[in-house]
């Protein structure tokens, strides 16, 4: 996805920059390129913004969430203001701006999902940092989840034309059998089957489904997952009418013969599908969460603490996020 394709807008679009000590703030200079700039919300703090963009000599101004696209000066970029509890040194964590962090994703910052901005990109932001405040927190993904609804479904990007979800997300590889249970895996293939065609325009989405163990199993003599809850689960929904292929050895299913057959491919667990994918197009790849009742788009890649106040950070995976957040908001508006 392109912006010029995705002009005029739908209506203003979210940013949340992310942990404070990484790139995020630095990225923030690189939005002055993009040409949807001005439809552009930051929920951040705006001395942060200004003072980060002025070191990396792209100085960016902040002004009023609710000034109009078309006031926004040449180096503005709107911003909804967020406070620091204290000065930020780039590549320098600090607990005492976990807080900070995740008061920026809260639906009340964002006006989600209450139509303000019609979808939400994100930033990296430190887990560690936060358990560390004493804050239990697992990711962007659950975080949200809980506070408006939904059964997420973690879904990546990396090039035109490939895409691959996960049945599972942030589990120890141990809790991962255990937790692809008929129920689940169910849920989520009707997710990716229904955002797939409302949000991305498929009519029929053709979803293939890799089985969680070598070989998908051997019929039974390298494991019972296949035989005994997939399988089932990919006969009832391709009864159903669904476009289901599977379960298929994750060893071949990035395969071009495959791949061409397919608009999704359904990993079982975190590391069986992102390798591949990153591997392909990390730094351009977009994190889009389906199962939500809002539309969230992050970056590929972490806080890149090392790169904080460089000048070097890369802002492909972050424009690709924003097209992608323009885009499925002006499908999902149809």
């Amino acid at each position: 996805m392109t912006a010029s394709r995705l002009c005029p807008p739908v209506a203003s679009i979210a940013f949340t920059p992310g942990e404070p000590a990484g790139i995020g703030p630095d990225l923030c200079a690189h939005l002055l390129d993009h040409p949807l700039r001005p439809h552009l919300v930051a929920i951040a703090d705006p001395e942060l913004i200004r003072e980060r963009t002025r070191a990396l000599g792209r100085a960016v101004e902040p002004v009023a969430a609710d000034t109009p696209a078309t006031a926004v000066p040449a180096n503005g970029l709107r911003v909804e203001a967020v406070a620091l509890a204290v000065a930020s040194t780039p590549g320098k964590l600090d607990t005492r701006n976990s807080g900070y962090v995740l008061d920026a994703l809260r639906p009340r910052r964002c006006r989600l999902p209450d139509g303000r901005y019609a979808a939400l990109v994100t930033g990296p932001v430190h887990k560690g940092i936060i358990n560390e405040a004493g804050i239990a927190f697992s990711g962007h993904t659950e975080f949200l989840a809980e506070r408006v609804g939904g059964h997420p479904v973690m879904m990546l990007a990396p090039a035109p034309g490939l895409r691959v979800a996960l049945a599972t997300t942030h589990l120890s590889l141990h809790a991962v059998a255990a937790a692809i249970t008929p129920t689940t895996l169910e849920t989520v293939i009707r997710i990716l089957d229904r955002d797939l065609r409302q949000r991305f325009g498929i009519a029929r989405p053709r979803i293939v489904v890799c089985g969680l163990n070598p070989h998908a199993g051997e019929g039974g003599h390298l494991g019972r997952e296949e035989v005994e809850v997939i399988g089932p689960v990919l006969q009832r929904l391709t009864a159903e009418g669904m476009v289901l292929q599977g379960p298929v050895p994750a060893d071949t299913v990035f395969t071009p013969p495959c791949l061409a057959r397919t608009d999704v491919v359904l990993a079982m667990y975190h590391d069986q599908g992102l390798p591949v994918l990153k591997h392909l197009g990390f730094g351009r790849s977009v994190n889009i969460t389906l199962g939500l009742p809002i539309i969230r788009t992050s970056v590929d890649h972490g806080t890149a603490l090392d790169l904080a106040g460089s000048g070097n950070a890369d802002s492909g995976s972050l424009f690709a996020a924003i097209d992608t957040a323009f885009e499925l908001a002006r499908v999902s508006a149809r």
